[in-house]
Parts: structure tokens; sequence; C-alpha cells
């Protein structure tokens, strides 16, 4: 053997891509986090979405009220088809189209009780075989309140 040599090779003693096969697990785990962590977050802001827009649609639809009633000095109440209406054209503009109206009596009132159902499409789990849409539904109620005699 020659000064300059390199030193011979020891053979491997069979701890080689341990490592590796560890960091690849790990990194799946890692990524189902942050794809639960994702879309968690994002069905929360679709669900609190569906939440506001069926609260703005109650409301706008509370707003149609049966004007020839009360202008007689009648009750005031919610003209159930002007509501209707109302609901519809306030979430065709916000863009959604899902969504069921009722009219329930509490205490001699009608009320106006309306459900958004949004659909929303998860980007992350879909790859670790979860279904790639999920379905969130928000209600809200309002009622006409009308102001002292």
């Amino acid at each position: 053997m020659t000064a300059n040599a390199p030193a011979p090779r020891r053979p491997p003693t069979g701890e080689h891509g341990r490592v590796s096969i560890f960091l690849a697990v790990a990194m799946i785990g890692v990524l189902a986090i942050v794809g639960l962590s994702f879309d968690g977050a994002g069905q929360l802001r679709t669900l609190q979405r569906a939440d506001n827009l069926a609260a703005e649609a109650a409301r706008a639809g509370g707003q149609a009220i049966d004007r020839a009633t009360a202008i007689e000095g009648g009750p005031k109440r919610i003209d159930q088809p002007q509501a209707r209406i109302a609901v519809r054209n306030y979430l065709a503009t916000a863009g959604t189209t899902g969504h069921d109206v009722r009219f329930p009596q509490v205490a001699g009132q009608t009320l106006i009780r309306v459900r958004v159902t949004i659909t929303y499409r998860r980007s992350m789990l879909g790859l670790f075989g979860f279904t790639d849409r999920v379905t969130v539904t928000g209600e809200a109620t309002a009622r006409a309140i009308t102001a002292g005699p």
C-alpha cells in the first residue's frame, strides 16, 4: 500500500437506510396533521359562512311584511311569498342556492327560519382516503320586531 491510497472501506453493518424509512413514515404523519389542520379550518370557515348567510337571509325575509295589514293598523306579520323571494334573491346574490325556508309559529307570531347548505371541497384530506367533499349547514331564525303602540 502506498501512503496516498485510500483506506479500505468497511462493509455495511445493516444500520444504513433505517433513518430514511423513519423519515418517510414520519413525513406521512406530518402531512396528515397538516391536512387535518388545513381542511378542518376550511370546513369551520364554511360552516361560519353558512350560519352568516342563513342569518342575513332570514333578516332579508323578515323585512317582507304584509304591508296592507300593517298600514290598516293590523298586526305586522311576514308576507310568506315575498319573504321566500327575498331569501332566494339574497342567497342567489351571495352565490349559493341550497336553502330551506320555514315559517314556524311561536307565541302567536310567525317567524322565518332559513337553513343554508354549502359544500366544502377538501384539498388535502382527499389524498389520505377521506371524501373530497363535505356538506355543512347553517340555520338562523328571525322575526318581525314591532315598536310599541
